[in-house]
């Protein structure tokens, strides 16, 4: 993709034998990126199996939610208390406009049937509500934010951006990943919602729209959610032993 940016990471510090997670300064409440699909799923089995520390294996971040021994052919686990959105429950989060079983469905994830306005935070449009993506050509350049692409969870409230469940940010920002096959052979997973890399917004956001990357390349314009049965805790500092990045341990899932 043309003149994108590169957003830097959180990072993970090696002190010896273990790896500790730290946030960049201004980035503590901005979505996590460079996460493949994968990195969600473990990310997901830690908060399954209740946020535990040491060394990481079975009873931690490769099992739980999902068993990853099982590669490409993964799949959600019954009994999953904690896991990544289905295709079906990203969209109802995003655009179901609830209110009954027939209530029907917004176009867009800003309860609106009318393209978004792109424009910073908090928004100044009160009918179709606003999102973080691309404000211009693909030449220019022409990023909302050009410090951290990225904007903070829920900073959109003029019209708040969140969703009749209580999810914010459905879209813009980055691209999410979800569980959904998207090619019939595991070799692609679904994204939903647009980022902030997104110049054709009305179709990027719109609910009939879906896309699919390999579920093993994580880079600078997706990131993701979760979701669960019941209220997740927010996750505390950890300290990992030598296992290899779990996923970022900032996500974005609910409203403040």
């Amino acid at each position: 993709r043309p003149n994108a940016p590169f957003p830097a990471k959180n990072r993970l510090l090696s002190t010896g034998t273990s790896y500790e997670y730290t946030v960049r300064e201004n980035r503590g409440n901005r979505p996590v990126n460079y996460v493949s699909w994968y990195d969600t799923l473990r990310f997901a089995n830690w908060l399954h199996n209740g946020q535990p520390t040491g060394a990481q294996g079975p009873s931690t971040t490769e099992d739980g939610a999902y068993d990853i021994s099982l590669g490409d052919s993964v799949v959600r686990k019954p009994g999953a208390r904690v896991f990544l959105p289905s295709e079906d429950e990203w969209v109802k989060a995003a655009y179901y406009k609830g209110g009954g079983t027939n209530a029907g469905y917004w176009e867009y994830p800003t309860q609106s049937d009318t393209v978004p306005t792109v424009e910073l935070p908090a928004g100044t449009d009160m009918v179709n509500g606003s999102v973080n993506c691309h404000n211009g050509s693909l030449e220019d350049g022409d990023y909302l934010d050009t410090t951290y692409y990225t904007t903070e969870v829920g900073a959109y409230d003029a019209k708040p951006s969140d969703s009749p469940y209580g999810t914010f940010d459905q879209g813009g920002n980055l691209e999410e990943w979800n569980e959904l096959d998207t090619t019939g052979d595991n070799s692609y997973r679904g994204l939903r919602g647009g980022s902030f890399y997104s110049w054709n917004v009305a179709q990027d956001l719109f609910h009939g729209i879906s896309f699919g990357h390999d579920p093993a390349d994580g880079n600078y314009l997706i990131g993701f959610r979760v979701a669960s049965i019941s209220p997740i805790p927010e996750p505390g500092s950890i300290t990992l032993l030598v296992c290899g990045l779990v996923a970022g341990l900032i996500w974005w899932r609910r409203g403040r």
